[in-house]
């Protein structure tokens, strides 16, 4: 939903998303209060409402996670009055957004050359899996064939296991977010040459952007960066990984690392776990020393550790000044009275949902601030969109829904 004051206030997204790395893109110039109205087939909407759902009927969370602060009108595009009405959608749109499989949309008739004569200003942005002009053009993509491709995969997990998909989409979602700046540079580039462009993301290079230390590795050894699992790929050094906390649950852990520059982070430790006659130990007398006697090391934050909860050992190493990070699960950061202040957790009130919980929008920004709003129903904002902002009287809507096209 536009908000007026908003870092992008009177900017139109049309957006031609569906699931994770185009819904991710516009989501994120939503919470910028960009009027994101998001155009889906009549009757069963995009497939991500329906993937994934655990009760038949109602919109999955996956989809309300994707979809907040967004309009939503319905229109058969395959329809000749529903390629009308889009045509007169992007004729007043600053943004096109879409992300369907490899040569969809111009076999729907809304390619690049055909958006951008009937709007020259509009940004064109897609995301696909691959380079459309490389040998893998054609090819489908999810979430984890970029984490595949791009190289996460081959860097996660331990040095003797096989590749592990990392937890997080970021061949999803990261590809989404790169669009996402592309975008906003086009819109700061028109407004000095009045013209649209192109601006296009393939899910396997997004990926290789998140992985730049990886290559920093490869440089230094000549050959592939290796699974290190949680140690630095720079360099080894001790402690670098997680060490259990009370109660022993499955997440009672907490991550310390010191710096592989210098012994001050270590020297610091050995104060906080009362072991300060370590400092002159030969064995951890710099940080190539402490890695070489890793397990030593291990077991002194080990038995640390273990008297004490991971928030209780974060806040004692972080107040010491040793890098210390609990291994929050996705409840316990739901639940954070501090996250939920900051709105990195916001509460939304959904039509059919009810109150749910959810990420918000990380950016602060100290002149623009869009207050997160639940995923629309499908549909929603049909006569909002077709009346007020292409005119549409009331005889044509119902001509059209029975139609079929809207």
């Amino acid at each position: 939903m536009p908000h007026a004051g908003s870092a992008l206030s009177g900017v139109r997204v049309v957006d031609l998303t569906q699931f994770e790395a185009g819904t991710s893109c516009t989501e994120t110039l939503a919470w910028l209060g960009a009027d994101v109205i998001k155009v889906e087939p009549p009757g069963r909407g995009e497939q991500g409402r329906a993937a994934s759902t655990d009760i038949p009927g109602l919109d999955s969370y996956y989809f309300l996670l994707l979809n907040a602060n967004k309009r939503s009108v319905t229109l058969n595009i395959k329809h000749p009055e529903g390629r009308r009405l889009l045509g007169c959608l992007i004729e007043r749109a600053d943004v096109f957004v879409e992300n369907f499989a490899p040569g969809i949309i111009e076999r729907l008739g809304f390619g690049y050359q055909e958006v951008r004569r009937i709007n020259p200003r509009v940004i064109y942005a897609q995301v696909k899996g691959f380079a459309p002009d490389g040998p893998f053009g054609s090819f489908l993509a999810f979430d984890m064939i970029a984490q595949a491709t791009g190289g996460a995969m081959s860097l996660t997990g331990e040095p003797e296991g096989v590749p592990i998909k990392p937890g997080p989409t970021i061949g999803d979602t990261g590809a989404g977010l790169h669009l996402a700046v592309g975008i906003l540079a086009a819109l700061f580039q028109r407004e000095g040459t009045g013209l649209g462009q192109r601006v296009e993301v393939a899910m396997q290079e997004a990926v290789i952007n998140y992985c730049r230390i990886s290559f920093a590795r490869q440089l230094l050894t000549g050959g592939a960066a290796e699974r290190w699992g949680n140690q630095s790929q720079l360099g080894m050094t001790a402690p670098s990984g997680i060490y259990p906390c009370q109660p022993g649950g499955p997440n009672d852990y907490v991550f310390v690392y010191t710096s592989r520059a210098s012994n001050h982070q270590w020297e610091r430790l050995l104060e906080v776990i009362g072991r300060p006659d370590l400092k002159n130990d030969p064995r951890f007398g710099d940080p190539v020393s402490r890695a070489a006697h890793a397990a030593a090391v291990d077991e002194l934050i080990s038995t640390w550790t273990r008297r004490y909860s991971k928030r209780e050992a974060m806040e004692r190493l972080g107040q010491a000044g040793v890098p210390a990070g609990a291994i929050f699960d996705t409840l316990e950061l739901t639940a954070d009275e501090h996250l939920n202040r900051r709105e990195a957790i916001v509460t939304v009130d959904h039509p059919t949902r009810g109150r749910i919980k959810m990420p918000g929008w990380p950016v602060k920004m100290e002149r623009s601030h869009t207050r997160v709003e639940a995923a629309p129903l499908l549909g929603q904002h049909n006569r909002e969109v077709y009346e007020k902002l292409l005119g549409l009287g009331e005889d044509e809507l119902a001509r059209l829904g029975e139609e079929g096209v809207i």
